[in-house]
């Protein structure tokens, strides 16, 4: 099986392209210097070949976003249309990797699939609106959402986490917002394992099992790294206020992958505590 990861310099493309070719695929890594996503003649070039693509590639960051939204539009509502359509021109499946902040962050119980879509940020309303083009271009997606990703190849939370708290000797994390944080190769391994089960066409929610707040995974980091858990103190969101409003409640609901036959992500906590010696050597 041929695959065509687009973003693959990323955090996450990283690992999947490392966890594909673990499994004996044929890969072909495509950053922006190999295909433009703003032109879907140049992506359908690109994707020539492959069986799968998965589009890693986003504008994520959150705050700028909300100055200058065409921008990140550009990235992940067109750009996210123009990937599926060129998908599906030579015949590929597509995987699109989405976000939890779709959804408002109202909620109290898990997110369903199914669940509608209410962004607060300009983020969350280009991803809602990249969404909407996968399904309208390509009928065989696979829609990923996952959310509060953490890995070895790029600037993440528990990794600053550590390294803040060494140097201050202490720090606070907001306690009131609820997610669940995920590993970069748990979402690469859950991707492929998505792919190879034949997972049937729809949206499927690519976090860990179990959630926590900031303020908890930053502690887990802290002890992870020879530290105090202790020197991390709770704090509320409105202490730092920040141009786009975070989501206070971004646990997804896993219940699609009990139709497709696949195995969730494990538990955050188990899974950090494995992944913690790469991610905060990285």
């Amino acid at each position: 099986m041929r695959w065509s990861v687009v973003g693959a310099g990323g955090m996450l493309g990283q690992d999947l392209v490392a966890a594909l070719r673990d499994a004996g695929a044929d890969v072909t890594s495509l950053g922006r210097g190999t295909v433009d996503i703003g032109d879907v003649a140049d992506a359908e070039r690109a994707f020539a070949g492959a069986d799968v693509v998965v589009n890693c590639a986003a504008y994520t960051a959150v705050d700028a976003a909300e100055t200058d939204e065409p921008a990140a539009f550009a990235v992940n509502g067109t750009g996210a249309a123009n990937v599926a359509r060129a998908a599906r021109r030579v015949g590929a499946r597509v995987v699109h990797v989405s976000t939890d902040y779709v959804f408002d962050g109202s909620a109290k119980a898990p997110y369903a699939e199914d669940a509608p879509l209410a962004p607060r940020s300009a983020y969350g309303r280009t991803k809602g609106a990249g969404e909407w083009a996968v399904r309208a271009e390509h009928p065989d997606h696979l829609l990923v959402r996952t959310a509060w990703l953490y890995g070895a190849h790029g600037a993440c939370f528990p990794r600053t986490i550590a390294r803040l708290a060494a140097e201050r000797g202490g720090l606070d994390v907001v306690a009131d917002q609820l997610g669940q944080p995920t590993w970069t190769v748990d979402l690469a391994d859950l991707i492929l394992r998505l792919v190879q089960a034949q997972a049937p066409s729809g949206t499927y929610h690519g976090t860990s099992s179990g959630s926590t707040t900031w303020h908890g995974f930053a502690q887990a980091a802290v002890a992870a790294a020879g530290l105090d858990p202790a020197i991390v103190r709770p704090t509320t969101s409105e202490a730092f206020v920040r141009p786009a409003p975070r989501p206070a409640y971004s646990v997804l609901g896993h219940d699609a992958f009990v139709g497709a036959g696949v195995e969730p992500i494990g538990d955050w906590l188990e899974r950090w505590q494995l992944a913690a010696p790469q991610v905060l050597a990285g």
